[in-house]
């Protein structure tokens, strides 16, 4: 296994390697939480799946739609799950397979329905058993980036010479061939977060700092669509550097957005210009969120129960529903699905708080992370 999959399979949203020492005093607790969250994470990718077309749903146990970002890290889930000998994995590559088939065959076109997707790209949403378009959702450029992440990582560690694995290889190849990134550009300096067949592009762009940071590499290295090559620069040029609860780092508030491209890539040791000039890589970026983050949690500013040393994270998630309580002698404004954080652009909290936030950041705050500075 190369080292971009060590750390893909280590660091997945919630679902990772448990290398604790056992020698050491908290070993055993931790672990037996840490494997808990993992195979429970892992059996809802596996167990939830759409069976005709192989696809995750968005979430559960609401049974509405699926979502191709989700089936990205499905997809990268089951090399975890192989992993940790949860499936064996034949099992594994005929999942994978059957997803990518179905991915590959589904009707693509510029038509409002009854299609998955557009040049390459696919809806947001699809309905369950025929993974058509949900509704008027948009062609979503962040999630199908999330999905060929996926598929780019079963493309990597499914390197048998039997026909399932080939397959798998082909079918990812022709999967990321087939993305026009250049063209949801649409013929800007930063890409456009989606299309809609009845109005077109949205206006709104992908600028740093967020999850998109996947994506941008994957469209600045594909070999058919690459888009322009000042796009990285584009993108850096929006970074909001400042300090917030006592680090200093790119400002950014729900920590999914520091998580997401972490999944695929080890930032440890690289450096743009822009991060050579802060003196750290995009990794310690992320650890520097992720003590902000807790830190905030800590503090608790609003007064909301439960917050403490280990119970702390916001970060987009699902809540108690869009409705306002009276909570001591303020009133309080809940919300159902909201991306919840914590930086200087804003704080979004209604004390609700997301296990998986400090799940998967679990590699940033262990003691033997390596942390790359510049000399």
């Amino acid at each position: 296994m190369n080292h971009l999959l060590k750390y893909l399979v280590f660091s997945l949203t919630a679902i990772f390697l448990i290398t604790c020492n056992p020698n050491s005093s908290a070993y055993d607790s931790k672990s037996v939480f840490l494997n808990d969250l993992k195979k429970k994470t892992f059996m809802y990718f596996w167990d939830l799946v759409d069976e005709p077309t192989g696809q995750i749903p968005d979430r559960y146990p609401t049974h509405s739609f699926t979502s191709i970002a989700a089936t990205g890290f499905g997809l990268t889930s089951y090399i975890v799950g192989i992993h940790n000998n949860y499936i064996t994995h034949e099992h594994g590559a005929e999942r994978v397979l059957h997803a990518l088939k179905w991915l590959w065959q589904s009707s693509q076109g510029p038509e409002t329905s009854g299609i998955t997707g557009y040049k390459g790209f696919y809806y947001h949403f699809l309905n369950y058993g025929d993974g058509t378009r949900y509704k008027d959702v948009e062609l979503s450029t962040i999630d199908t980036g999330l999905l060929m992440a996926g598929i780019l990582s079963c493309q990597s560690y499914f390197d048998g010479s039997n026909e399932t694995e080939n397959q798998i290889r082909n079918l990812a190849d022709s999967l990321f061939l087939r993305v026009e990134w250049d063209w949801a550009m649409n013929g800007k300096e930063c890409m456009s977060m989606g299309w809609f067949p009845e109005q077109g592009f949205l206006d709104s762009q992908w600028i740093g700092y967020n999850e998109a940071m996947i994506l941008v590499i994957m469209a600045l290295g594909s070999p058919t669509h690459p888009i322009h090559d000042r796009a990285w620069e584009s993108w850096c040029r929006t970074y909001k550097w400042s300090e917030f609860y006592g680090q200093e780092h790119i400002n950014f508030s729900p920590l999914f957005g520091h998580q997401y491209s972490h999944v695929y890539i080890d930032f440890r040791g690289i450096y743009d210009p822009y991060m050579t000039e802060k003196g750290i890589d995009y990794f310690e970026n992320s650890r520097r969120a992720t003590y902000t983050n807790r830190k905030y949690c800590i503090d608790n500013p609003s007064g909301f129960k439960g917050y403490e040393n280990n119970i702390w994270g916001l970060t987009a998630c699902d809540g108690p529903g869009d409705i306002k309580l009276q909570f001591g002698s303020n009133s309080i404004q809940f919300h159902g699905y909201m991306a919840r954080g914590a930086s200087n652009l804003e704080i979004v909290d209604d004390g609700t708080i997301a296990p998986t936030a400090a799940g998967a950041q679990f590699p940033s705050l262990r003691r033997f992370a390596s942390m790359h500075f510049i000399p």
